[in-house]
């Protein structure tokens, strides 16, 4: 059987080229940290991969944190901000991934949480309401949480406007962009963040390497300690081949970028076959990822979906592969206003750099036939 992987959204296949670079990376020796030849060839390894991020999302000079990932990123941006006093309340927005409210509840700081829209965006005059009276200086400073794309549905975030906003009241904003980068324009300065995270794992490079993306002068306490990487802000010998393949995927991002009227017509025709079929579409009106769709089935439940795919031949997840094998409704769609019901018959279908008219075509057919067979062994459409 042929297998369509249509998962990208957990983690991407990675590219030939990563592989490549990886490898090669491996079959050398030598510290980044060390001042012999082999030390500085490793060094310069990481150096060149840092400025590859740095202008595929146009970060500043000095701005690129390597880190372990992108959970360790979005660690370091909340507990780096509290722990140096600026930061003494923290917002963040009902749809993040589960990695932010669960580090932003470790700070010690209080935690107020920023309502969804049903299209699936933040609510951003929740939040002018609520910040039009702070005072910084009066109630201490602030860190905002909008991520810049999310995981479960792909709507694009309104992240310029939330930075606008936030500064205006005198606080920081935090963007998750781990989905983002690599897929879509993703402009750090321009984007107004104080803070982003960076993955590689989702855009065709390795699991385990990332960054957190800082602004010019924004103070942050190292949450790592030891040696003095990352100019004494990440402790912690470089993984040279993993970060060898960041900057190799970076190279190949603006391919994919660019392939994405492409990407978003295969995910339209599976979105116009699931609908014929009866889904509801999460995010369908909003701006979204092009690679992302976002469905519940009424009476088709989450991991018989997942089951049935499977067993077609196709890999999907049911919202974030984070927490996917919990039983637990998706917290995205329950922001976005679906009752227990419905938010339990979610799944998530996503596209890559890599992916195929096959691939789309293979999961057109094969869902709505599934989807009839429920139907037909429940004509009330009970929970399957």
């Amino acid at each position: 059987m042929t297998r369509h992987y249509l998962d990208h959204n957990a983690t991407t296949p990675v590219r030939p080229e990563v592989i490549e670079a990886v490898a090669a990376a491996m079959a050398l020796v030598g510290n980044s940290s060390s001042v012999h030849a082999e030390g500085r060839a490793a060094r310069a390894m990481v150096e060149a991969s840092r400025e590859k991020l740095r202008t595929l999302i146009n970060a500043p000079v000095n701005g690129v944190i390597l880190t372990g990932g992108g959970t360790e990123a979005i660690h370091y941006a909340l507990n780096g901000t509290v722990r140096t006093g600026a930061v003494k309340r923290i917002f963040v927005s009902a749809i993040e991934h589960a990695a932010v409210p669960a580090n932003a509840g470790e700070t010690g700081v209080p935690v107020e949480t920023i309502p969804a829209t049903g299209r699936g965006c933040v609510d951003l005059g929740w939040l002018r309401d609520r910040l039009k009276n702070y005072d910084a200086k009066r109630d201490g400073g602030f860190l905002v949480c909008v991520m810049f794309a999310n995981n479960e549905t792909g709507v694009i975030q309104p992240v310029r406007e939330a930075a606008d906003i936030a500064h205006d009241a005198g606080g920081l904003l935090f963007v998750d962009a781990a989905q983002a980068v690599g897929k879509v324009p993703v402009n750090f300065v321009m984007s107004g963040a104080d803070l982003m995270a960076v993955t590689a794992h989702k855009f065709g490079g390795p699991i385990g390497v990332g960054a957190l993306i800082a602004g010019p002068n924004l103070p942050l306490h190292p949450v790592m300690r030891g040696g003095g990487h990352e100019e004494n802000r990440r402790a912690g010998t470089h993984n040279v081949p993993a970060i060898a393949g960041l900057g190799a995927a970076c190279e190949g991002a603006p391919e994919t970028i660019a392939k994405g009227a492409a990407i978003a017509a295969l995910r339209d025709r599976m979105q116009g076959a699931v609908e014929e079929a009866g889904a509801v579409i999460w995010g369908r009106d909003a701006a979204r990822l092009p690679g992302t769709l976002s469905l519940s089935a009424p009476g088709f439940g989450s991991s018989t979906q997942l089951m049935a795919m499977d067993l077609a031949g196709i890999a999907i997840s049911s919202g974030s592969a984070c927490s996917s094998g919990k039983t637990k409704p998706s917290h995205v769609l329950a922001a976005m206003g679906a009752d227990e019901a419905l938010a339990s018959c979610g799944i998530r279908v996503s596209l890559g750099w890599n992916s195929t008219e096959a691939d789309a075509e293979a999961f057109a057919t094969a869902w709505p036939a599934a989807y009839a067979r429920v139907k037909a062994r429940s004509p009330e459409r009970g929970a399957a």
